[in-house]
């Protein structure tokens, strides 16, 4: 008997198109496996009636970002006690929201950059949130919306454009504005309780933006083997392992880290990492002698209720 796996793609955030492309991927895996009877399925209209009446073993989500990676999607799973992939609910709104992931980063000793929210109001004064920053951050400083993935509306700012580009964010009633860090770009993935491997990117933009990520003209340079000494290398596993276990997380996460003057900068961790031609998790897994298909697989009997 083949088994019945419906993948969720699409949803209503900023990187849609980057999970449609993603379900396609792993679709085409699972079909080509001759293994899996496959549907995908866009969590628009009832998705609870199409969920029933497809009636499949595991649901693979391939959603990414708001109401597809932040518990939303998952709390409708955990209620229709269908076995589903990746992390569960709780694990899932912990991750996504960076304020209360790097205060859990924070509390656990787990180094991350120095940051402050930011609510917006009718009005604010424009240059006391200048010199606010400016004591509390320093320039260059990063903003970003609080609970969006992908790089989706990160700007790195200076003195000069920072409140310009703040005021662009007025559709989000929160940021986050963070001190910079310099240095290499290097991701690490965990699979389970297993740490799977890292990957270094050299991007040919200013930093590894929504474009350097998807876009292959962008020429972002992926590197791996990583040059890092042995006991670097098992410092940035040790403490995407350490992160993922202290958010609660299951199946397979990313950790974004800086490495700057020897020490690492946890920036985000990722639960629903990308599986497009260009994403890091397969690259990584396909280095590491698991093939595609064995990923996915792997994710797939990962499964589960109660996550």
């Amino acid at each position: 008997m083949k088994k019945k796996i419906l993948i969720l793609a699409g949803g209503f955030s900023k990187e849609r198109e980057i999970s449609l492309i993603t379900s396609k991927s792993v679709q085409k895996a699972l079909n080509d496996s001759g293994k899996y009877i496959t549907k995908i399925i866009d969590p628009k209209g009832d998705l609870i009636k199409k969920i029933r009446k497809f009636k499949p073993e595991v649901i693979f989500n391939a959603l990414h970002g708001r109401y597809g990676e932040d518990g939303y999607i998952q709390s409708i799973l955990e209620n229709e006690r269908i076995k589903y992939t990746h992390s569960g609910v709780l694990a899932s709104s912990l991750a996504i929201d960076k304020d209360i992931s790097k205060k859990i980063f924070i509390r656990n000793n787990i180094l991350t950059p120095k940051y402050i929210k930011f609510k917006f109001k009718k009005k604010f004064n424009k240059n006391i949130l200048l010199n606010y920053i400016k004591k509390k951050i320093g320039f260059p400083a990063v903003i970003k919306p609080l609970n969006e993935g992908s790089s989706v509306n990160v700007h790195i700012c200076n003195a000069s454009n920072i409140i310009n580009k703040i005021e662009k964010l007025k559709i989000y009633k929160e940021i986050m504005i963070e001190k910079y860090i310099p240095g290499r770009e290097i991701q690490a993935a965990i699979l389970g309780k297993v740490k799977l491997g890292a990957i270094e990117l050299k991007p040919k933009r200013k930093f590894y933006d929504y474009e350097a990520k998807y876009n292959p003209k962008a020429k972002t340079e992926h590197i791996i083997p990583v040059a890092l000494s042995i006991e670097n290398y098992n410092k940035i596993m040790n403490i995407a392992l350490k992160a993922h276990n202290i958010l609660g997380c299951k199946g397979v996460t990313r950790s974004d880290f800086r490495f700057y003057k020897n020490k690492f900068y946890l920036l985000e961790l990722n639960t629903q990492p990308g599986m497009t031609s260009l994403s890091l998790v397969p690259e990584i897994a396909k280095y590491k002698n698991l093939n595609f298909i064995e990923l996915i697989e792997w994710i797939i009997n990962d499964a589960s209720i109660n996550r």
